[in-house]
């Protein structure tokens, strides 16, 4: 309502129409209570009219239900409404556990409202705001055809026999009706939170928060692989580059320089620059290797296998490539195992293999060491579960005492062809 195309925007026209649409449902909901309270009263004496009043309990549901639809008139986040799942099959159970549940007399309570004040609230906003301008707006027109061009009365009060009279009123009609819209668009706020309130799904609220701080987890994830590739990149095009440059510089200046004291300084500093050299390089591909990067999982678990000092087999057929944080996080839990398969397992060979069905990326790492391996004792499996967890991912270790162990990972995913991931 504060944006200045507020009144050329359809929402005054939305807010009207949820309000004369609130009026005209209020006023069948009062009948249908008035109705099912008098023949439920009739009845009473025969002892029918309880189990039918018991019945009328569940009435509110349906209210509750076109209230639902009628709020996308003017809200856009629908309203959830959740009712328990019957325990048993049957009618008899479905009517208790609906009598039973908080939200049946809630919403209930609801349409009494709804049918004992709620709708004449609307009905009045839609006659003040609306009809009542757009009245004074067609007073010319009135008194052209209905008063014969002499006489028109507004609102059945006033008397209006000159024209500029009358266009002087439809000024002022098109006034309040430009008020009137801001007033709608109160009165309908205001309704459809006091709605909202009253027949919302507890549950479906903490539903959406559940979704909206998975969504969170995984923008989180995502900003930290952005930034783990930005560092990579920094290091990689600039202080890899720089270093490359002074060792050059080194082994031009040890050429040139004679036998002697300085020339041996010199191929000791050279030495040095080159180890650092190789040391930022392994310290760039463990940030984030640029092989994941332009060639994706497949390519980076075999060269991950490679640099493993237990030989490794590569057992990997990926028609596509999953999603960057997927993709990082399957790789990391990959280079994490190897690097436990050479420091502690024993293991004299190794076997990664995976794939993707039915929507899930799975991998898997063995080796046929002395096992008893313990995710909880320090091993770094702890954060890359974590990790995995966060993407709606599993991470299983079993490492009986004399092996094997296995490790398995599995993402819920849809792989995309490389062109498309490239656009």
């Amino acid at each position: 309502m504060s944006r200045p195309g507020f009144l050329l925007s359809a929402w005054p026209w939305r807010s009207a129409a949820y309000l004369l649409t609130g009026a005209v449902t209020g006023a069948v909901v009062l009948v249908g209570i008035v109705t099912v309270a008098t023949v439920c009263g009739a009845l009473a004496v025969a002892l029918v009219g309880l189990p039918l009043l018991a019945v009328a309990a569940l009435g509110g549901i349906p209210v509750a239900g076109v209230e639902r639809r009628r709020l996308r008139l003017i809200d856009r986040h629908p309203v959830c409404g959740r009712h328990e799942v019957p325990s048993e099959p049957g009618l008899w159970a479905w009517l208790s556990t609906r009598l039973r549940e908080r939200a049946t007399w809630r919403e209930l309570g609801y349409a009494v409202l709804f049918a004992g004040l709620l709708w004449p609230v609307d009905a009045l906003a839609v006659t003040v705001a609306l009809l009542v301008p757009l009245s004074m707006v067609a007073t010319p027109v009135l008194m052209a055809t209905a008063g014969d061009g002499h006489e028109v009365k507004v609102l059945k009060q006033w008397a209006v026999t000159a024209w500029p009279t009358a266009f002087g009123i439809t000024a002022l009609g098109v006034v309040l009706l430009a008020l009137g819209a801001y007033a709608l668009g109160v009165t309908a706020g205001a309704r459809a939170e006091l709605t909202r309130l009253l027949i919302a799904s507890r549950e479906g609220e903490l539903d959406a928060e559940v979704v909206e701080l998975a969504r969170s987890r995984v923008r989180l994830v995502e900003a930290f692989e952005a930034e783990r590739r930005r560092i990579e990149r920094d290091l990689h095009d600039g202080a890899q580059q720089r270093l490359v440059a002074l060792t050059m510089e080194l082994g031009l200046a040890r050429l040139d320089a004679p036998p002697g004291p300085l020339a041996d300084q010199l191929a000791k500093v050279h030495a040095e620059a080159g180890r650092a050299l190789v040391e930022l390089r392994e310290l760039i591909h463990g940030i984030f290797p640029k092989v994941l990067t332009d060639y994706g999982l497949q390519t980076a678990v075999t060269d991950a296998a490679d640099r493993c000092v237990v030989p490794v087999d590569v057992d990997l057929e990926l028609p596509g490539r999953p999603a960057r944080a997927v993709e990082s996080a399957a790789y990391f839990v990959v280079c994490e195992a190897l690097a436990n398969v050479a420091r502690h397992s024993g293991a004299d060979r190794a076997r990664v293999s995976g794939g993707h069905r039915a929507g899930r990326l799975f991998l898997e790492v063995r080796d046929d060491g002395r096992g008893g391996a313990d995710a909880s004792a320090g091993s770094g499996l702890t954060g890359l579960a974590d990790r995995v967890s966060v993407l709606d991912g599993r991470l299983a270790l079993t490492s009986p005492p004399g092996g094997p162990t296995l490790l398995r990972v599995e993402f819920p995913c849809e792989l995309t062809r490389a062109a498309d991931r490239s656009a």
